[in-house]
């Protein structure tokens, strides 16, 4: 191992150990609290347990199902990511495929057991954690270098993530390193590290007592250190008057890139000094530097944590979950169960004391009364020392047990005070069939506010995960042409295709290029896309009793059929997608768009319907040069009316303008009779064209 290497792991040793013995107490108690609701024994752990360790030890574990009904209620409530434009544009294209690329990566890497592991964590000890990592597409094509990326979970984060003490932040975007501690076993770890004495990390957080069986664990870290490297850009100018920029990496990787550039003319005309951050990572054992991993993708460290709850207190970092106050009242309760299950062991019916003498020779009779339930039981007489008969019976009666009343009254304190610190509600969280929906609202938002820090903490780590994504992919995304999936949020499928040639107002440009991609990140928290479909669906139905409207009525039973779940209804939903993106109710998608601006073969029927429309419109052309012709002949006719009755006398003037007035009149009729005849043209045209037009 270099110098180097040796003083990077020194360093990291001695930052391990001033971060583990910081946080030792808090986290130590994550894991308790982790352990005490979800581990069969761990109530009983530590002096309690010592102090009844000759007594019964009963668990009545009321903290499981109220944790439960809190993760339940995030698992009904994803919170996803959304990338927007920084001018609060909502219609760019980029930003969409940008939420698509990251609902694609969930879905291929089973991003819901890293958030599920990481927020049930939380909920739990108070802190849990997941990591973001790349890997190749393909690993056994030697050829293709394309990698995705991936979200996976973090076990027992609590005594395995570390981030040093100065970063405050809760999402740690400060954080300058990070520790993450693994396990393996002794014969993993020879095999993969080829050591034949394996040396284990500093993990000191831990907690077996009650664990029946522990195996040999070998521990390793994971180490990542933000550092700030300082790169140089060079800007030359071409003969053309283009400017290139030129790193000073690229000149190292090319010494012949300079000697080249002024070769074809291009003359240096700036620098600009920069400083990049960057991640480093690096595999630690005990004793060494198993592997130095280089930089990352990306200018984030790609560990994510969750909190159920934080604060920081004298400078120290402290976060609790769901279980950490009500733990005594939890440990008051199994012992009082267990002092009353003790109690009840004992015999609870009275029983005769008598004289030996008093049960001779009818021992049998008396052992056997509780199987076999004899009417009456025999006793021997018992006489006095002149030998005169004396009355017998039993000499006394054993007592069965009493609870005490100081018991009995702490029972019905624990039970309130359990249900008051784990924020149940009693009855008035059933939901009865009488009780208005206004009151089956109020009593989920009651139910829902018990959960709301934790899902609004886990908000914040979500939207720590899309800035680390989004860094990751600028670097990762950015082979021109390459075809990537694509989820829209109702889970359906799509394609895109990266670094594409386009057109813009302002000339030819580059399509979905993820490199220029820079975008704010927001989180929206709501029910899950199955939960919301049925939602829609129980929605539309209850709009489509109010509404009389036929387009309405059209448009709202498509989106309930749109909306609907169910085996093989996958085509059906796909058909009203289309009938809903033809009607211009929903936004085409660009595939969509390409489908519809590409020609269709007409059918037959649509070919004779073409035939019919041609036919009126020849028609209607002919109407129109007739009645043209028409209003030619009327106005050649009134010349002539005119010439004729100029030489009438003017005695019969009168008579004149009477014929005149009829024949306008006639004259209108027709003109009436003729726009009538071209309106009913005109419809019928008009419905022949509607028939051909693409569905």
């Amino acid at each position: 191992m270099t110098k180097k290497a040796k003083d990077v792991h020194q360093t990291a040793l001695q930052e391990f150990d001033r971060v583990q013995s910081a946080l030792y107490g808090e986290r130590a108690q994550s894991l308790e609290d982790r352990r005490f609701y979800s581990i069969a024994g761990a109530q009983w752990e530590g002096t309690l347990g010592e102090q009844f360790e000759n007594k019964p030890k009963f668990e009545v574990n009321k903290i499981h199902l109220s944790v439960i009904k809190i993760i339940n209620e995030y698992r009904n409530n994803r919170v996803t990511v959304d990338f927007i434009t920084k001018d609060g544009n909502p219609n760019d294209e980029l930003s969409d495929m940008c939420d698509g690329l990251f609902r694609a990566d969930e879905q291929d890497s089973g991003a819901e057991e890293a958030y599920d592991n990481a927020f049930e964590e939380a909920v739990g000890g108070g802190f849990g954690a997941f990591r973001v990592t790349t890997e190749y597409e393909d690993e056994e094509d030697e050829e293709n270098e394309k990698q995705r990326i991936r979200i996976e979970p973090i076990y027992d984060a609590d005594s395995s993530v570390f981030f040093d003490l100065d970063a405050k932040r809760q999402d740690k975007a400060d954080a300058k390193h990070c520790f993450v501690v693994y396990s393996m076993t002794p014969e993993a770890y020879e095999e993969e590290w080829g050591k034949v004495i394996p040396t284990s990390f500093r993990k000191s957080i831990s907690d077996v007592e009650y664990d029946w069986y522990t195996p040999d664990m070998v521990y390793i870290a994971e180490y990542y250190r933000a550092e700030e490297v300082k790169q140089t850009f060079y800007v030359y100018e071409t003969l053309m008057g283009e400017e290139e920029k030129y790193s000073d990496q690229d000149f190292e990787d090319d010494p012949s890139l300079e000697r080249n550039l002024y070769a074809m003319g291009s003359q240096k005309v700036r620098e600009k000094k920069i400083r990049k951050r960057q991640v480093h990572k690096y595999i630690l054992s005990g004793n060494e530097i198993l592997e130095d991993c280089g930089y990352l993708a990306g200018k984030h460290i790609p560990i994510i944590p969750v909190y159920g709850k934080r604060w920081f207190i004298d400078s120290v970092e402290r976060c609790m979950g769901h279980v950490r106050l009500v733990k005594d009242v939890q440990r008051l309760k199994n012992m009082l169960m267990s002092q009353l299950a003790e109690i009840s062991s004992l015999s609870t019916t009275q029983k005769p004391i008598l004289l030996p003498e008093q049960i001779a020779g009818n021992e049998v009779m008396w052992a056997e009364d509780n199987v076999k339930n004899y009417p009456y039981l025999l006793v021997n007489p018992i006489t006095d020392a002149a030998g005169n008969a004396v009355p017998s019976g039993p000499v006394a009666y054993t007592q069965p047990p009493q609870i005490p009343p100081a018991l009995a009254a702490l029972m019905q304190l624990v039970d309130i005070d359990s249900s008051e610190l784990l924020g149940g509600s009693g009855e008035t969280d059933k939901m009865l069939s009488h009780v208005s929906g206004k009151a089956h609202e109020m009593i989920q938002k009651r139910i829902d506010g018990q959960s709301f820090i934790y899902m609004s903490n886990f908000s914040k780590a979500i939207r720590r995960l899309g800035e680390v994504w989004l860094s990751i992919a600028k670097e990762v995304y950015v082979e021109k042409g390459r075809k990537m999936k694509t989820v829209d949020p109702m889970g359906m499928l799509g394609s895109v295709q990266l670094s594409t040639p386009g057109k813009s107002p302002d000339g030819d440009t580059v399509k979905n290029e993820l490199t220029k991609a820079s975008f704010d990140v927001t989180v929206d928290v709501g029910p899950s896309s199955e939960s919301q479909r049925q939602a829609t669906v129980q929605t539309i139905i209850g709009m489509l009793a109010t509404t009389q409207d036929p387009q309405t009525r059209q448009v709202l039973e498509a989106m309930a059929m749109l909306n609907m779940e169910g085996d093989g209804i996958s085509e059906t939903r796909g058909y009203f997608r289309k009938l809903l993106v033809g009607m211009g109710v929903i936004k085409p998608t660009p595939e969509e768009v390409e489908a519809m601006g590409q020609e269709k073969e007409p059918s037959a029927q649509d070919q004779a319907l073409l035939a019919m429309a041609q036919e009126s419109m020849a028609k209607a052309e002919k109407t129109r040069a007739e009645i043209i012709e028409i209003m030619s002949d009327v106005e050649l006719n009134k010349a002539k009316t005119a010439e004729t009755y100029s030489d009438v006398d003017r005695s019969n003037l009168q008579a004149v303008m009477q014929l005149l007035e009829r024949q306008q009149q006639e004259l209108q009729q027709q003109q009436q009779v003729q726009q009538q005849r071209q309106q009913q043209i005109q419809q019928q045209l008009q419905s022949g064209m509607g028939a051909l037009q693409p569905r």
